[in-house]
C-alpha cells in the first residue's frame, strides 16, 4: 500500500454531485490506501471569445486546472463523475510515467458490444476522461490555454482529444482500456465509464450495465453512506429520474423476462412526471449553438 495520499480530482457539474459520491464510495471500497476525492464543480475558468471553443460540458476545462490546484506537487488522477471503480486504484496510481508528464487511454475495445445499445455516438473516440498527471512537471495555466485556442493555435478537438498542449513524447498512451472501460463491463474491468449521457443509469432505464451502479447505491443506503432523503432530494431537483427509487427498491427482485415490462413502467413514470434527462446540459448546448451561429454570421465576409 502506498503511503502517499492518492488525489482524485473529479470533473462534474452540480447535477452529478451524487454521482461523485457513488464514484468515491466505489474507489474507497476497493482500496486500503489513503484516497482524497476532490470534486471540481463550477470552477472559475475563462470563457472563450469564440463560442466554438466553449466547453461541451460545464467541466471540460477543469482537468487543465489540476496541476495548479495540486500546488504543482506530486501526482494526481483526473476522472469524470460518471464512473464506477471495481479494483484497487493503486494500480492506476502506480503506472510509471517514464519520460511522460501525462498518461491517457491506450486504446478502445469491445466496440461491437458498447455500440450495440440506444443513444450511442456514431463512433467512439479515445478520451482523456481518465488521466494520470505529474503535477510537479506541468505548468498549465487555464487562462493561457483558452487564449491560445482563441488565437487559433489549436482547436477544441486537438486540445481535448489529442492533448496538443504537450509535445507528443510527453504524453504516454499507457492507461489500459480497463481503467476507462467505455460502456463495457466484464471480469477484467477496473473502471466502467457510463459515457453515453442519454443512457446513464441515473437518468435512463436503457443502460445494460445499469444494475451494477444500482447495486453500489444499495450498498451505500445499507451502510448509511447515502440516505433516501438525499437521493430523493436529487430527484426532486430534477437531476435523477423519478423512477430511480422504484429501481433501487425493487429492481433486483424482477426476473429477467419481466425486466422489459418493469423498465417500460419506469419510463412511463418518468414521462408522466415531466422528467427530462440532463435538462440544464441540453439547454446550455442550445444556447452555445445559437451563439456559434451568430458568431459565424458576424464573422463571415459580407458580399459587396
Amino acid at each position: 500500500m502506498t503511503n502517499e495520499v492518492i488525489r482524485v480530482f473529479v470533473g462534474a457539474d452540480r447535477s452529478q454531485q451524487l454521482a461523485i459520491k457513488v464514484l468515491e464510495y466505489s474507489i474507497k471500497r476497493h482500496t486500503n490506501a489513503n484516497v482524497e476525492v476532490i470534486p471540481m464543480i463550477d470552477l472559475d475558468v475563462p470563457k472563450p471569445i469564440d463560442p466554438r471553443n466553449g466547453q461541451r460540458t460545464g467541466f471540460s476545462y477543469s482537468r487543465f486546472c489540476i496541476p495548479k490546484l495540486a500546488g504543482h506537487q506530486g501526482r494526481a488522477i483526473y476522472m469524470d463523475a460518471d464512473m464506477q471503480v471495481f479494483k484497487n486504484i493503486e494500480e492506476l496510481w502506480n503506472l510509471p510515467f517514464n519520460s511522460a508528464k501525462v498518461l491517457v487511454q491506450k486504446e478502445i475495445k469491445h466496440l461491437n458490444v458498447s455500440m450495440n445499445k440506444d443513444n450511442t455516438p456514431q463512433k467512439r473516440i479515445k478520451q482523456c476522461a481518465v488521466m494520470l498527471l505529474d503535477c510537479s512537471r506541468l505548468d498549465w495555466d487555464i487562462n493561457n490555454i483558452v487564449r491560445n485556442m482563441d488565437e487559433g493555435k489549436y482547436t477544441y478537438e486537438e486540445l481535448m482529444y489529442e492533448m496538443c498542449i504537450l509535445p507528443e513524447n510527453e504524453v504516454g498512451y499507457t492507461v489500459p482500456f480497463e481503467w476507462n472501460s467505455l460502456e463495457y463491463f466484464d471480469q477484467n474491468t477496473r473502471l466502467i465509464h457510463y459515457t453515453d449521457m442519454g443512457t446513464q443509469p441515473w437518468v435512463s432505464t436503457k443502460n445494460p450495465n445499469g444494475h451494477i451502479w444500482f447495486e453500489e447505491v444499495r450498498r451505500m443506503l445499507a451502510d448509511g453512506s447515502l440516505s433516501w432523503e438525499v437521493l430523493n432530494g436529487e430527484i426532486k431537483a430534477g437531476f435523477f429520474r423519478p423512477s430511480l427509487v422504484r429501481e433501487i427498491k425493487y429492481g433486483q427482485f424482477v426476473p429477467g423476462f419481466l425486466k422489459p415490462l418493469f423498465n417500460r413502467k419506469n419510463e412511463m413514470m418518468d414521462k408522466l412526471a415531466g422528467y427530462m434527462a440532463h435538462k440544464a446540459v441540453y439547454e446550455t448546448k442550445r444556447i452555445r449553438n445559437k451563439a456559434i451561429r451568430e458568431y459565424e454570421k458576424k464573422s463571415s465576409p459580407r458580399e459587396p
